[in-house]
């Protein structure tokens, strides 16, 4: 997430980098410019709230904290032993309010969590990662082209990642998360992030670049939340995130087309960034413990 996250890094982009797949919303090389109305921000800031309390009960009731804990027993050790194998296990989910779907016009909201097991870790290796937000396109590279940290109180950051992702057009945004980590026990962890900013860049890296302003951009990608939680056992330590993202809708007709890679690429975005994120801590844990020349 953020475990924090990511990592608003990852943090995730999933929709993104699905709306940035989609040439075929487009008529040229740029896709059209799509308002961003009202209702479709409160269809989402509902969903959202709804998310925030469903989060809320389970870490407080130290339920569920991952979202394999609510399978069956058999489901669950053989998501268990895959993990082990080192295998993300991802799933789709939707917040329903009493029964109903929220809706969101005009906008479309993705939604998944992931799961990873990172062995012989402790939090504490996790977090040296994941709070290293400068560092985090190198880390997550080439999905995140810049990063950097604006500001830090404590558990509290302000962070800075501009994403990119080229498919027949490049897309290139420009993002702030405001980020916060809390410990909930001696094994445990979570964060949540926000992102406060999103803008998408016009002419990147030349200089008459700039951010386009609401109601210019093409809609792939309006709003980010994130839910990360930590959890050290099994000799080593759980991440899951879980990212809800708003973007423009289908348009009518390319549902059949479109649909399944709109909801397939968030999904291996997400992937990516636990398995980014298991390498990176790999690594540095493997740096630390290497022998120093003489």
């Amino acid at each position: 997430m953020p475990p924090a996250v990511v990592c608003a890094s990852g943090f995730l982009l999933a929709t993104f980098l699905a709306l940035a797949s989609r040439p075929l919303l487009a008529s040229a090389a740029d896709p059209a410019a799509v308002a961003l109305k009202p209702d479709t921000v409160a269809g989402f800031d509902r969903y959202v709230a709804l998310t925030e309390a469903r989060n809320g009960e389970e870490l407080r009731h130290g339920t569920n904290l991952l979202w394999i804990d609510g399978l069956k027993d058999n489901e669950r050790a053989e998501a268990s032993a895959a993990l082990k194998r080192g295998e993300v296990k991802m799933k789709k989910l939707e917040t329903r309010e009493n029964g109903e779907r929220i809706r969101c016009p005009d906008g479309m909201i993705h939604h998944w969590a992931g799961v990873a097991f990172i062995p012989g870790v402790r939090l504490q290796d996790i977090l040296r990662v994941l709070q290293d937000y400068d560092h985090h396109a190198q880390y997550y590279a080439p999905d995140v082209e810049r990063s950097k940290i604006e500001s830090r109180d404590g558990d509290h950051f302000r962070v800075f990642l501009r994403f990119r992702r080229h498919k027949v057009i490049t897309v290139v945004l420009n993002t702030e998360h405001d980020v916060h980590y809390f410990r909930d026990s001696e094994t445990r962890e979570h964060s949540r992030s926000s992102a406060v900013h999103i803008a998408e860049v016009e002419n990147p890296g030349k200089p008459n670049e700039r951010e386009k302003p609401p109601g210019e951009d093409g809609g792939f990608l309006w709003r980010m939340e994130t839910w990360w939680r930590l959890e050290e056992r099994d000799g080593g330590v759980y991440v899951q995130s879980e990212v809800v993202s708003l973007t423009r809708d289908i348009p009518a007709g390319l549902g059949w087309l479109i649909g399944p890679v709109v909801t397939s690429i968030p999904k291996e975005t997400l992937t990516f960034t636990l398995e980014a994120t298991r390498k990176a801590v790999s690594s540095a844990g493997s740096a630390a413990s290497a022998p120093k020349s003489r």
